[in-house]
């Protein structure tokens, strides 16, 4: 997780010690060592998780994943490569998700959402039970916008702009819009007051999810689907 500034979970346990046999391995990943720690003391005590420094790719395994204050490209892109790990399921600690990211979310794989401000031991234990057993834990409020936003897919009434399942998000679409305009990863990075690795993110974010070859094939469907 080096390349996106996520710091994998580093586990001490005492000698001789053993984690209950039906015991559910646990990966955490955060943004910063204080993210890292916070999450790791609040599950070392539950008897149902057993923390790893890695993924085991075991059935079952679980990462939890700590978002950062806004929920950016690079970490839906950790998201994704956490769940392509055979047999992992995904549990998000996100502080706010956006309506626009809601479904992409969802598209990374993600079994369980905690709240950061509810992220107690027993409220992230009951998150990885269920993603574990690969049931939804998604927060009351969530669930109800998501089931909006489906509907309003379903209807047709679902703008490009609001980023449709398999489409493009606003900031892809504000990147994609510079780069038909011959602009290069510097002056995009300048023009919307991003850092150029964000802009490089982005890029990379869509043309995987999208199956893209390149810039070129990006802005030829960004232009065909009616987003520039």
């Amino acid at each position: 997780m080096h390349s996106t500034g996520y710091t994998g979970s580093v586990v001490r346990t005492s000698p001789g010690a053993t984690a209950p046999p039906t015991a559910i391995p646990v990966a955490v990943h955060a943004p910063d060592p204080v993210s890292l720690a916070g999450v790791k003391s609040q599950l070392v005590h539950q008897p149902s998780i057993e923390l790893v420094d890695e993924l085991t790719g075991r059935p079952g395994t679980v990462a939890v994943l700590v978002a950062a204050d806004a929920l950016d490209e690079p970490t839906l892109s950790a998201l994704r490569r956490l769940v392509r790990t055979g047999g992992t399921r995904a549990v998000l600690v996100a502080s706010t998700i956006r309506e626009a990211d809601l479904l992409q979310v969802i598209e990374c794989g993600v079994g369980a959402i905690v709240w950061r401000h509810e992220a107690t031991g027993h409220r992230l234990q009951q998150a990885v039970v269920a993603a574990s057993r690969g049931d939804g834990d998604i927060p009351a409020d969530l669930l109800g916008r998501l089931i909006v936003r489906v509907g309003a897919m379903q209807r047709g009434i679902a703008g490009p702009s609001e980023a449709p399942l398999h489409g493009l998000g606003p900031r892809e679409v504000d990147v994609l819009r510079l780069v038909a305009d011959g602009l290069d990863t510097g002056e995009i990075a300048n023009k919307l007051s991003y850092s150029e690795r964000t802009v490089k993110n982005v890029m990379h974010g869509l043309t995987t999810r999208l199956r893209l070859r390149n810039r070129a094939h990006a802005v030829a469907y960004a232009l065909r689907e009616g987003y520039i």
